[in-house]
């Protein structure tokens, strides 16, 4: 098969004011963006469109991720193109991948194959300047805290206390942990220990993706805490003097990016934020977009069920107030087969021959792990769906387990996906399928009541999304939660970090552990995004660790750390 840059530059690409026409959006609703095949969108289409009837809401998600990559991304990708196939018109929202940790790879950043987000030089080259605009603000912050302290600290702010650090967009560990104002208190400032985090990993990305127009993004980030007053009192961007300014520099970069797949499905392409430390979606303005321009509206969340998709419905829903009626489960052959405990992957290297051959038995181990996701999108009240990302070495037994095992445990049903060889018409039976899930009866709702203490919150989730059977706290997260609470925090939702590799917090535990306990290290809080992130054991993947489409081809050593890009 040809590499995903030859495909893509093979595609019968129309102009996007075509697209744009075909979802009903308004000349003057969106302006080309350096590119005949790029736009932006005035947010000014909302207002006109809201009394269009929703279309269908559907979450794609995944398994606990192996290694290896089971191709979520394309799934959604293909997905999206095979409503075409059976007389649906859909619309796909997804994130935009990150230069940092992701630059430099082979093949496209969005889908693969013939199920890719096209131009795709334009979406790997930063696309429109959005993460540049995400830097800026964050450093525009910093510099202006650092000035602060530098003119005589009229805040009173506790150097030490400093969260707020600088970002660039790319993985550069030497400038992870560093000592600034070095200078003199003339040229360089007051000296302490900051560092850099990678660009998306900015509570200013998680601000983009959660807010919902102009003014709200503007609170938003007046209501950053930055640290802490001697006295202990938060101290945000708005008492720094920072937020009107950034917002300034966030006007553009607010408005969602319009693209196309290679089958002309549109892609509204918008925020990038993790979904370790942040929760991992694409903005809730491209869905807001999406859901009036199309019959099916499909958007993603980051890795596995436990983390992307209980972001979603418990961070990201509270914040759009939208529903929605069913979830597709991206599943594979070779990640079930791994989920067993059977076999050790390691990204880039062939896999073990054993692997490769028939062995029914090792997908229904490694079964446990797709059933609890099943389980965990069921709490939700969400009908779900099991997409299994076809190879060529998976055999029709192997595929027919899977299908059984996904009936009995609560999906609607499961269908193979062959997107990445087919395009579109490799995904007509799972599209099929999800528009029946998407008409079932839904009953979401969030797993947790906003109003329960941030401890009964976390406890909710480890218990019930990831199977633990207790959770301890060690005294400096047990301390911040307290002071958290006593400051006014405590309604924010949970937006938990930990590995990607396993259900639980430890990534060596495989398949569908349960009864462990969770320990959670510390406690942070990304007030202007609106939520506590609670870190969870030895969690070493963060903010390292992508999980952008394509992650899967980033190195990763057993703990989860970055070694190298191929």
């Amino acid at each position: 098969m040809d590499s995903d840059l030859s495909i893509a530059r093979r595609a019968q690409l129309k102009p996007v004011c075509e697209i744009a026409g075909e979802m009903g959006l308004l000349p003057d609703e969106y302006d080309l963006y350096g590119s005949p095949h790029v736009a932006k969108i005035n947010l000014s289409a909302i207002e006109r469109l809201k009394d269009r009837p929703n279309a269908k809401y559907v979450l794609v998600t995944a398994i606990t991720p192996t290694p290896l990559g089971e191709g979520k991304t394309t799934v959604l990708v293909g997905l999206g193109q095979a409503f075409r196939h059976i007389g649906k018109r859909a619309v796909i929202a997804l994130r935009q991948p990150s230069m940092g940790p992701t630059f430099g790879i082979k093949g496209g950043a969005a889908g693969g194959g013939w199920s890719q987000v096209v131009p795709m030089e334009t979406f790997n080259l930063h696309l429109t300047g959005d993460i540049h605009a995400v830097s800026a603000a964050n450093n525009l912050l910093a510099a202006m805290i650092d000035n602060r302290l530098l003119r005589g600290n009229p805040l009173n702010i506790d150097v030490d206390s400093i969260t707020w650090k600088r970002v660039l967009d790319v993985n550069d560990r030497a400038l992870r942990d560093i000592i600034i104002g070095l200078g003199g208190r003339v040229e360089g400032g007051v000296p302490r220990q900051t560092g850099f985090d990678i660009a998306v990993a900015s509570e200013v990305m998680a601000i983009l993706a959660l807010t919902t127009s102009l003014e709200d993004m503007r609170e938003r980030f007046g209501r950053i805490v930055i640290g802490l007053s001697m006295d202990k009192k938060p101290v945000t961007a708005e008492q720094i003097g920072a937020a009107g300014a950034m917002t300034a520099l966030m006007s553009s970069a607010l408005r969602p990016n319009l693209l196309q797949t290679i089958e002309n499905t549109p892609a509204i392409v918008h925020a990038g934020p993790f979904a370790n430390i942040a929760h991992g979606n694409s903005s809730v303005l491209a869905d807001q977009i999406g859901i009036k321009t199309g019959d099916y509206l499909l958007t993603e969340a980051g890795f596995g069920a436990d983390i992307g998709a209980e972001k979603f419905f418990n961070i990201k829903c509270r914040a759009s107030g939208l529903h929605p009626d069913a979830a597709v489960l991206v599943v594979t052959v070779r990640a079930l087969k791994a989920h067993s405990g059977q076999y050790k992957v390691v990204a880039g290297k062939p896999l073990p021959p054993a692997m490769l051959e028939k062995n029914v038995a090792d997908v229904e181990a490694g079964a446990a792990n797709l059933i609890k996701h099943i389980e965990n999108v069921v709490k939700h009240g969400v009908t779900p769906v099991v997409a299994i990302n076809r190879f060529e070495s998976d055999f029709p037994e192997e595929i027919e387990a899977i299908r059984e095992i996904a009936i009995s445990a609560g999906a609607l049903g499961a269908a193979e996906a062959r997107v990445h060889s087919e395009g579109g018409r490799g995904g007509a039976c799972l599209a099929e399928l999800v528009e029946q899930a998407a008409h079932e009866p839904s009953t979401f709702k969030p797993l947790y009541d906003l109003d329960q203490p941030l401890k009964a919150k976390i406890e909710t989730i480890a218990k019930e999304v990831y199977g633990a059977g207790a959770v301890t706290y060690e005294p400096l997260a047990d301390k911040q939660l307290r002071d958290y609470e006593a400051n006014g925090f405590g309604k924010l939702p949970i937006c938990m970090a930990k590995t990607h590799l396993s259900l639980s917090h430890d990534p060596a535990l495989k398949g569908a552990p349960r009864g462990f306990t969770v320990s959670v290290r510390e406690a942070r809080a990304s007030v202007g995004a609106g939520f506590i992130y609670p870190i969870l054991g030895d969690m070493r993947t963060m903010p390292g660790l992508p999980d952008h489409p394509a992650a899967e081809l980033v190195d990763v050593d057993e703990n989860g750390e970055i070694v190298g890009l191929f």
